[in-house]
């Protein structure tokens, strides 16, 4: 029997990122993914690298969505860029119309190349309408001071408060990264389970933020999900899948490296 993982993502042009990492990161894990393309982000190469955002019809995303839960019997799925309202408003619609085992959000709270008002509207109709929906959140150090309302996060400590803050939001896991923002010589994730508290920590590989990394943990850990590993483990085996895609890492002529997914071989 395979194993099903849905996401609900945007589109990244380079491969570094977005749907394009959910669905290779499934792949390598063995499950057989599908997806629901919800906008379309392209990096413009003449001016810096900006973000260029084209968000997907609202129509077309519920059209896209219908038929894949029409064709499958899917429960579990990782939420990623939805970028707008709109958008928002109709994935919510969409997952509320059947239970799900587990629902993985990576709360892309800022939404680049969209102006700041829209990107705060963005932000408060995800954390109303998708954040208690989840049963696993996975946010970045400046997704988990913004979203349990903390200035500063500079310890695991502190990472830990910050996700028992983002717990009290609704869902029941969650994954707060420390990455390589969080001062020290480890990445350090903190997974908080109710009163439990799971530290993972490896040695950073460099100083510099590669493309696609908390796409590919989230990925990995709604892969395991996908296959019946239990949430404590599924985070364990993506921190260590992500570990080895930033060593492996792929670079070009753009000024960021991404994650390889197939540096590990399963």
């Amino acid at each position: 029997m395979v194993d099903l993982a849905y996401v609900i993502a945007g589109s990244e042009a380079t491969g570094g990122a977005g749907l394009q990492v959910d669905l290779k990161t499934f792949q390598e894990l063995g499950v057989f993914g599908l997806g629901t393309v919800t906008c379309i982000v392209s990096f413009d190469p003449a001016n810096g690298w900006g973000h260029r955002f084209f968000p997907v019809p609202a129509e077309v995303i519920a059209a896209q969505m219908e038929a894949a839960t029409a064709a499958y019997a899917l429960d579990v799925v990782k939420v990623g860029m939805l970028g707008t309202p709109a958008t928002i408003d109709v994935v919510a619609e969409g997952l509320r119309r059947q239970p799900w085992r587990h629902v993985v959000l990576d709360p892309v709270l800022i939404c680049k190349g969209q102006e700041a008002g829209a990107a705060l509207d963005t932000d408060n109709a995800l954390r109303e309408q998708v954040l208690p929906l989840a049963t696993v959140v996975t946010p970045n150090l400046f997704e988990a001071r913004t979203l349990s309302g903390m200035d500063v996060i500079e310890t695991v400590e502190q990472l830990t408060e910050a996700a028992r803050r983002i717990q009290e939001l609704g869902p029941r896991y969650v994954v707060a990264k420390g990455g390589v923002d969080l001062p020290g010589d480890d990445a350090v994730d903190v997974l908080v389970d109710g009163d439990d508290v799971t530290i993972l920590s490896t040695p950073k590989i460099g100083q510099e933020r590669v493309s696609g990394a908390g796409c590919t943990l989230a990925a990995a850990i709604t892969a395991e999900l996908a296959k019946g590993v239990d949430v404590a483990e599924a985070v364990a085996h993506a921190k260590s899948f992500v570990t080895a895609g930033i060593e492996g890492r792929v670079g070009g002529r753009a000024p960021f490296e991404a994650v390889w997914q197939g540096a590990v071989r399963v």
